[in-house]
C-alpha cells in the first residue's frame, strides 16, 4: 500500500506576542495568511491527508487551523506533545500507532527537528522555513514496516511557502 507523509513546518510565529513561553507562542500576521494558502496548495496537488498529527503548540494548533481552512473540510486530527520540537525518534514512534488504512498523514511540527524528518525518511535534505511543506511517498503493508529503515520514502515534492 502507499504511504504518505506531508512534514509541514508551522507556519510564521510572533516573538512579541507576550506569550510567556515558546510553547504558548501564536502564528503572526504572515503566518495567518500563509497557514490556509498551504491548505490550498496540498488541496490542488491532491495531499489531503486522512490524519492530521501535530505537536500541541500554539502556533502549530493555528496553523492546523489555516491549513483546514485551505483543504476546505475537517480532517480527523490529533494534538500532542510528543511532537513538541521533535525528531525522528519520536516520529518514528508515533507512525506505527496509525491505523493501517490511512494512507496519507501530515505531520505539523518545529524545526530543527522536521528537516531530520524528511532527511531520514527520503535521503534528501532541506532547509525548511516557515509553513515548507516535504511531501513524502513510500510503500509498507503497515506504517511500522514503511517507517522502519531510513530511505523508505521518496522526497516527491517540497513547497516553499514563499513560493506559494
Amino acid at each position: 500500500m502507499m504511504r504518505r507523509i506531508a512534514v509541514l513546518r508551522h507556519a510564521k510565529s510572533s516573538w512579541s506576542s507576550g506569550a510567556g513561553t515558546d510553547h504558548a507562542r501564536p502564528l503572526n500576521e504572515r503566518g495567518l495568511r500563509t497557514a490556509p494558502l498551504v491548505g490550498e496548495a496540498l488541496r490542488d496537488r491532491g495531499w489531503v491527508p486522512d490524519l492530521i498529527l501535530s505537536s500541541d503548540s500554539l502556533r502549530t494548533q493555528m496553523t492546523v487551523e489555516g491549513v483546514l481552512r485551505g483543504f476546505g473540510r475537517k480532517i480527523p486530527t490529533q494534538f500532542t506533545g510528543q511532537l513538541y520540537h521533535a525528531g525522528v525518534d519520536q516520529v518514528r514512534r508515533l507512525l506505527p500507532e496509525v491505523p493501517d488504512h490511512v494512507e496519507t498523514v501530515l505531520l505539523v511540527g518545529h524545526n530543527p527537528g522536521w528537516e531530520s524528518v524528511v532527511g531520514w525518511f527520503s535521503g534528501e535534505y532541506v532547509i525548511m522555513k516557515t509553513a515548507d511543506c516535504g511531501l513524502l511517498v513510500g510503500q509498507g503493508e503497515s506504517w511500522e514496516r514503511a517507517v522502519a529503515e531510513p530511505g523508505n520514502f521518496a522526497l516527491e515534492e517540497f513547497l516553499r511557502a514563499r513560493e506559494i
